[in-house]
């Protein structure tokens, strides 16, 4: 099952269900089981609720509407750096990473930094250009799973059974500012840096062991690899969080990046004023998002 959030005519937040092909919507108001809540709140009564999710009518096109984050996280994004082998070279030899020991290309622990939830806009919506403090942005194609049922302590054997489902993350970078704090969340935290989207998929209805991610830039393919290529799976980053922190239902884990990002070319090839990133990741869909002019 595939979900979002479409603006409304009243300009709130609609949660709806999407069909198989993304062509069609029906507001959770009105399936056969109506639902008023939140998405997040779906997700935390997903049990209770999923078998009265069937359509009611011919629903609405999807064409045309504008749709808005799948989930309003109230809690940071947990994300992962340097988990694709490619990447974590690319990342070492661009004199931009401040992180590792000396040597280290690999990292030997799941490297996990957050963004704010204030750093969500979904499809289509316009990046910030941010261009009084930094001139240096890129881009990071990812796949984010989301925790249905929470948990703390959460053995990498029992981690898929806490994961609802999955999405696309583009988890944009201020490089400069990312170098020269010398920690990452400032960089990557701006108002609008972390794209999401088009929507969320169960878990039901996607593979993550085995899904090809690709991105864009001007039309320009610039990442692709198997998400079944990271370092530390999602097992591993599940146990990992959850040693010490209490996940809960709606948390989002982006699992990283593949190598071609920006900083992995020489010279760089930031992203300028009027360029539109495009991300896919078979088996969801595609998230497109383009840079503001000023």
């Amino acid at each position: 099952m595939k979900f979002t959030n479409v603006l409304s005519s009243n300009g709130k937040a609609l949660p709806a269900l999407i069909d198989a092909d993304g062509q069609r919507y029906w507001p959770l108001s009105e399936l056969a089981v109506p639902f008023s809540g939140s998405l997040e709140q779906l997700i935390g009564q997903w049990d209770h609720l999923k078998a009265g999710l069937t359509p009611h009518g011919d629903g609405l096109p999807l064409e045309g509407a504008t749709l808005l984050a799948p989930l309003s996280p109230t809690r940071n994004i947990f994300c992962v750096g340097k988990n694709y082998h490619e990447h974590a070279a690319e990342f070492s030899q661009s004199g931009f990473d401040h992180s590792a020991k000396d040597g280290e290309i690999a990292p030997q622990f799941p490297v996990i930094f957050t963004k704010t939830p204030e750093s969500v806009i979904g499809h289509h919506a316009t990046i910030p250009l941010h261009a009084s403090v930094t001139r240096q942005l890129d881009y990071e194609a990812e796949l984010a799973v989301i925790i249905g049922k929470g948990g703390k302590g959460i053995s990498r054997e029992d981690a898929y059974a806490h994961v609802w489902g999955y999405t696309i993350i583009n988890d944009m970078t201020a490089r400069d500012l990312q170098k020269n704090h010398r920690q990452w969340f400032l960089g990557k935290s701006l108002d609008g840096l972390c794209p999401m989207g088009p929507w969320v998929v169960t878990a039901d209805a996607f593979n993550p062991q085995d899904a090809t991610i690709e991105c864009w830039v001007n039309g320009t393919l610039r990442q692709q690899a198997n998400v079944r290529d990271l370092i530390f799976d999602i097992p591993a980053l599940i146990e990992c969080l959850s040693a010490g922190i209490e996940l809960k239902p709606g948390d989002v884990i982006s699992t990283g990046t593949p190598a071609g990002v920006g900083i992995g070319f020489t010279p760089p090839r930031f992203l300028q004023a009027g360029d539109t990133v495009r991300i896919a990741i078979e088996g969801i869909g595609t998230l497109e998002n383009r840079i503001a002019q000023h």
